[in-house]
């Protein structure tokens, strides 16, 4: 129950109202929508119709709103006046009729759907009595198209009348033109005249001085009188014979039509039926579009009194706001069994009744179905009955003046409140003596609390925020004020009575600074300071919120670190058999690059034939090679957030070994072939590995047990030539270093160049790509230092320029 009779006029639900109608697309929806939306306790009543509501407003969102609810239009009437034998209904009421019932069929299957059903289960038990009707359907297509026309192919003798329409008709053109003809030709009629039609008939535009001229029937004249219209003798038979197949038409389609309207008519209950079920799809259809416009969510319903709400709006100041440009303050309120009755004071002009208004629109809102402006998150209850006492209900007709109109309302609060109530009290006290009128609000006050009524009042008296603070039940609140600005938040903030900054106000209107000065006087130091006190209560409240607030902030940042490390620290160890696979990868590619380096030194030596300064020159380069994969750092990207290695000790000095004698077998350092010192010159020896002989310094011989193979030359050397013969065919004069880092593409150059001498190409290509420069500038520093290349330079223009180096050997 909601009270008073105005109710809907004083919380601004007007407009909601109207809006929602606006959104129904057919004549059927609104009047649905003025009838479905009233106020309803019914718990599962209102949790049915939100429900609803939110999975239209899913339905929207999400891009597959094809419903052709617009499609159904408005047929009732029409199929009311064919329930009765005889009747049939007209061509235009017949294509509408198809058109809602394909409709009704479309929509059917929209919701038929299993995983549609699944997520729609309100929507699909709405449409679950919706009717298809697809024979009905076929059977209007064979009489009518989509364009409300009847068919030729209707009936045989429709058929046959309208071919003897098209003849006739056709007779009649020629005989007109014959007709027109002589006429012009004699100067009877204007040589850019042409025929009309007047009551169904051809006729000719003649001026009344020939009107004697042109034997026929004259059918009419112009506003003017300039011009007859004169039927000519010519074609009277002809348009008689048109004008009776014109009536057999009418005569014919209209026993169609009610053939027809015969094989529809055990169907109308049905197609009603479905047509309310239409109308209230339309209906919910509308409010889903409204609750988008004014961002509305469902929240969480309870079918107890409970107030939580976060980002409440007033959807009338909601858009009226961002019309224009402008953004609405929300409201956040919550009001528990223990603080139910909200004390709201603080300036005029604030925001205390659009806070008021907005807890009634919403509220109500909810309980009539439509879905309200807040955040999802946000827990509502419902109440039995709702009470406003909002504005002026003076009334000179019954007696009453604006005090008495309030009282009255107070009565009715009293006598029907209960603690599933909720009223809604604007300016509480006020239109008599402030005094009396005061003790009467106190009172009537101390009465609600005593009856568990919930809701909201505004008021200015000191004596109803006291006892706001004393009495259970009751809890203050207040609407914030920059004093710095000397302009009102318009947030409401619980638990802190508010001043009414009457003297601050009077002082940015304008008032004389004396008149502000003597009404401090008047009322004292101590009632001006109570408001300053008040005022310090505020401004240290809000200092503390923003503390907490800061706090809790850096708590979540604490809490989002701490869950970061404690997620890398189980990646991890999720990953340390990818970590170890990776290393394992890594120092395959490093010994796989050793080899290379070796053997690349080992070539360049044979190649320059054991010189000297060479080959001190390439084994400082391989110094340098071992040093670099010695520094070598760790790549896999969780490696760097593991804690670094605790550093090993450093191992112990190894004991001398005995001295190497001619005879002894020998490995070199860093391979694996054993060989047997056949000389020693002092700190040189000259080792036999199989048919190579070689002479290397002691210090790069290890002892071994192992014995070279006796037929090890003849397998190595068969390999080493299967494996030239193999690399040759395979060899290739042009390489792609592109996309390679700089030590990667040297390392493919090196050997690219290796073999190319080695297989004796005469001129081969490396495509470095233009890029900063860097690379080509790295390849052809390389270059430059082998013996074996007589020249390179840049490829010509036409063929990629300085993106590709030729290298002439």
């Amino acid at each position: 129950m909601v009270y008073p009779e105005s109710f809907e006029q004083k919380i601004g639900f007007g407009a909601v109202r109207a809006a929602v109608a606006e959104r129904c697309l057919t004549a059927p929806g609104r009047e649905f929508a003025a009838e479905a939306i009233a106020f309803s306790s019914d718990f599962g009543a209102v949790r049915s119709s939100l429900e609803a509501t939110a999975e239209m407003l899913t339905i929207i969102t999400s891009g597959a709103d094809d419903l052709p609810l617009g499609r159904v239009g408005d047929i009732r009437r029409a199929l009311l006046a064919v329930r009765i034998d005889g009747t049939f209904l007209a061509v235009d009421d017949l294509a509408a009729t198809r058109n809602a019932l394909n409709a009704f069929g479309t929509i059917a299957a929209f919701f038929a759907d299993g995983e549609r059903a699944a997520l729609y289960p309100r929507l699909a038990a709405v449409a679950s009595t919706l009717g298809g009707f697809p024979e009905l359907v076929r059977m209007i297509d064979r009489v009518v198209d989509r364009y409300g026309n009847v068919l030729d192919s209707a009936s045989p003798e429709l058929a046959d009348i309208r071919r003897e329409l098209s003849r006739a008709q056709g007779s009649i053109a020629a005989a007109m033109r014959r007709v027109m003809a002589q006429a012009v030709a004699q100067g009877y009629v204007e040589a850019d005249a042409t025929p009309s039609v007047r009551d169904g008939r051809m006729v000719l535009p003649v001026s009344p001085m020939y009107k004697r001229k042109i034997s026929g029937i004259v059918h009419d004249e112009s506003a003017s009188g300039k011009t007859l219209f004169i039927e000519p003798a010519e074609v009277v038979q002809t348009n008689n014979r048109l004008r009776e197949l014109q009536i057999d038409e009418r005569r014919e389609i209209a026993r169609i039509m009610m053939a027809l309207t015969a094989e529809l008519r055990p169907f109308i209950p049905s197609i009603l039926d479905s047509c309310v079920v239409a109308a209230e799809l339309d209906f919910i259809h509308a409010k889903a579009l409204y609750a988008r416009d004014i961002d509305a969510r469902l929240p969480h319903l309870s079918p107890k009194p409970e107030i939580e709400w976060y980002h409440a709006c007033h959807p009338g100041l909601l858009q009226s706001l961002r019309a224009q440009g402008k953004e609405i303050v929300p409201l956040d309120i919550h009001l528990t069994p223990e603080r139910r009755l909200l004390i709201v004071s603080g300036p005029n002009a604030g925001g205390k009744s659009v806070t008021l208004k907005t807890v009634g629109i919403v509220q109500y809102m909810t309980q009539c179905g439509l879905l309200p402006p807040l955040y999802e998150n946000s827990h509502l209850g419902l109440f039995d009955s709702i009470f406003v006492d909002i504005g002026d209900d003076q009334s000179i007709e019954n007696d009453l003046s604006t005090y008495s109109s309030h009282l009255t309302h107070m009565k009715h609060f009293m006598a029907n409140g209960s603690a599933s109530t909720l009223v809604l009290i604007d300016e509480f006290g006020t239109g008599t003596e402030p005094l009396i009128g005061g003790a009467i609000a106190q009172a009537i006050l101390a009465r609600f609390a005593s009856l568990g009524l919930w809701g909201v009042i505004t008021t200015h008296y000191q004596n109803l925020k006291q006892l706001a603070e004393e009495t259970p039940g009751l809890v203050n609140g207040s609407m914030l004020y920059d004093r710095q600005r000397m302009e009102p938040m318009f947030k409401l903030v619980v638990g802190t009575a508010g001043s009414s900054f009457a003297i601050e106000i009077a002082r940015k209107i304008g008032l004389p600074a004396d008149i502000v000065d003597q009404a401090k006087e008047i009322v004292g130091t101590d009632y001006v300071n109570i408001d300053k006190y008040l005022l310090d209560i505020a401004r240290d409240r809000r200092y503390w919120e923003n503390k907490r607030l800061a706090i809790r902030q850096k708590e979540k940042k604490i809490e989002s670190v701490l869950a970061d490390y404690e997620a890398q620290a189980n990646d991890l160890r999720s990953h340390r058999r990818e970590i170890l696979a990776d290393a394992k990868e890594q120092a395959r590619r490093i010994v796989e690059g050793s080899n290379a380096a070796i053997e690349r030194t080992i070539h360049e030596i044979r190649r320059a034939q054991a010189d000297r300064d060479e080959t001190r020159r390439l084994r400082a380069d391989l110094r340098a090679e071992q040093q670099s994969v010695q520094n070598a750092e760790p790549e896999h990207p969780l490696l760097a957030k593991a804690p670094k290695p605790k550093k090993a000790p450093k191992p112990k000095v190894a004991e001398p070994q005995k001295p190497i004698a001619v005879g002894d077998y020998v490995k070199l350092e860093g391979q694996e072939t054993p060989g047997q010192v056949l000389d020693i010159q002092g700190k040189n020896a000259t080792v036999s590995f199989g048919m190579l002989r070689t002479t290397v310094k002691l210090s790069r011989l290890r002892p071994t047990i192992q014995r070279p193979r006796v037929d090890a030359p003849t397998q190595v050397a068969l390999a080493t030539a299967d494996q030239h013969h193999s690399r040759r065919l395979d060899f290739k004069q042009e390489i792609d270093v592109r996309g390679m880092r700089a030590d990667e593409a040297l390392q493919a150059v090196t050997y690219f160049i290796d073999d190319a001498i080695r297989f004796s190409a005469g001129r081969v290509r490396i495509l470095h790509g233009t890029g900063t420069g860097a690379l080509r500038q790295a390849i052809r520093g390389y270059l430059s230092t082998v013996a074996g290349i007589a020249s390179f330079a840049d490829e010509d223009v036409r063929l990629g320029g300085a993106g590709i180096t030729v290298v002439n050997l």
